[in-house]
């Protein structure tokens, strides 16, 4: 099992910029693929970026691509999302998570979760 806890989420101003960060302890982070989701109010929760365990193969949701960069560092255990350009619709739950098998890009491969982190965005 692997433990997650997410940090870095905030207030910014529309435009502005967050780093989030997401440490993970227990078995071999580099064997997972990792994600970050966010859920917002009324809304069903969805995936933003992923990564592979390799860090070869990315992938952004339509929304965000273009703004958000995920990255990792498997030497450090973490992954982070850079978010730039940031909207208010950005406004949620910004949530960590890893797959041990699967797909990447497939929400149910992502077994463990971290507690999430709040990300607010004023217009």
């Amino acid at each position: 099992q692997v433990q997650l806890v997410e940090s870095g989420g905030g207030l910014v101003q529309a435009g502005g910029s967050l780093r989030l960060s997401c440490a993970a302890s227990g078995r071999t982070f580099s064997n997972y693929h990792m994600g970050w989701f966010r859920q917002a109010p009324g809304k069903e929760r969805e995936l933003v970026a992923a990564i592979t365990w390799s860090g070869g193969g990315t992938y952004y949701a339509d929304s965000v691509k273009g703004r958000f960069t995920i990255s990792r560092y498997n030497t450090k255990n973490t992954v982070y999302l850079q978010m730039n350009s940031l909207k208010p619709e950005d406004t949620a739950v910004y949530y960590c998570a890893a797959a041990g098998i699967g797909i990447y890009t497939d929400t149910s491969s992502y077994k463990y979760w971290g507690q999430g982190t709040q990300v607010t965005v004023s217009s």
